[in-house]
């Protein structure tokens, strides 16, 4: 990617704040937009810049990445024709959402028409990954794009191309998968644990580096013990995002039943616990709550 390539960002919560805050720390001339304005002020303190729209926004940019809530809120970008005609041709458009693979697809296919490259890159690591510059981050696309802007990726983190358009999305469900199922393991072994007497933290610290270890019982296992549930990882993405890997697998006629169980707690636990904007290792909660503990 040339030096003087213009990056806009659009969409600075949770994920984008701290990936823009990466792009500033490295020197990239970078535009950001966000549909509640007052979550680009720090940023603009930091020297990005900003604009009254996100037409204005990425009028101009070479590179355009957007970090927003799915493939629905992208949409809505698009089907904006103001925003649409701010689009350039040679432009590359990396989508960072998590979305449904038919909805890179979709996008990839529209955006071609009007000259736009297109990647899907969901990333995983959370909030802490994002900061941190560590995240892992799943690129669906042309190679040769990938290729162009693979020194960008990287100031976020590990970017590993995984194939063409929408297998970046599909394998951000596997890992959504993962990260659902292990939460819930996690969940019981720490509830086990403190009925029966032992210590969690001497658990965790028991357990680590054999094989039962993982970020997870580490960090979301402290979280639990704790009952720090400040949003890291929204439970209602997490919700979403196992929606969307049961509808992908439905598409392949495969069950998933472990997803489908672990998905019918996290529903329980946004929808009838008012738990959507807990961290989704509040899922020990439920938990909790299923034994008649809370």
């Amino acid at each position: 990617m040339p030096q003087n390539s213009r990056v806009t960002l659009i969409g600075t919560g949770l994920m984008g704040a701290p990936m823009a805050q990466n792009f500033l720390t490295g020197g990239i001339d970078l535009t950001v937009w966000n549909r509640s304005t007052d979550k680009v002020i720090p940023l603009v303190d930091r020297g990005a810049k900003t604009a009254p729209t996100a037409a204005k926004a990425v009028a101009g940019a070479s590179v355009l990445i957007t970090m927003l809530s799915d493939g629905y809120a992208t949409e809505a970008l698009l089907s904006d024709p103001e925003f649409r005609q701010a689009l350039s041709p040679g432009m590359v458009w990396i989508d960072m959402s998590s979305a449904k693979p038919e909805h890179a697809r979709e996008q990839s296919a529209l955006l071609h028409t009007l000259g736009v490259a297109h990647l899907d890159a969901p990333v995983s690591g959370g909030t802490k990954g994002a900061e941190a510059g560590s995240l892992a981050i799943m690129v669906g696309g042309e190679k040769t794009t990938f290729d162009q802007v693979t020194p960008l990726l990287s100031t976020m983190g590990r970017p590993v191309h995984v194939g063409p358009s929408g297998a970046g999305q599909l394998c951000k469900l596997a890992n959504q998968t993962i990260v659902a199922v292990t939460i819930s393991a996690v969940a019981e072994a720490t509830l086990l644990a403190e009925k029966g007497g032992a210590d969690p933290d001497a658990l965790r610290a028991a357990l680590k580096g054999g094989f039962a270890d993982s970020v997870i019982l580490q960090q979301h296992g402290a979280r639990m013990s704790e009952g720090d549930f400040e949003p890291g990882g929204l439970s209602k993405f997490q919700l979403k995002d196992l929606d969307n890997t049961l509808a992908e697998a439905a598409a392949f006629n495969l069950r998933l039943p472990s997803t489908q169980a672990v998905r019918d707690r996290f529903a329980y636990l946004v929808n009838e616990m008012d738990g959507a904007d807990l961290d989704h290792s509040a899922l020990y909660q439920e938990l909790k709550k299923q034994n008649g503990l809370s």
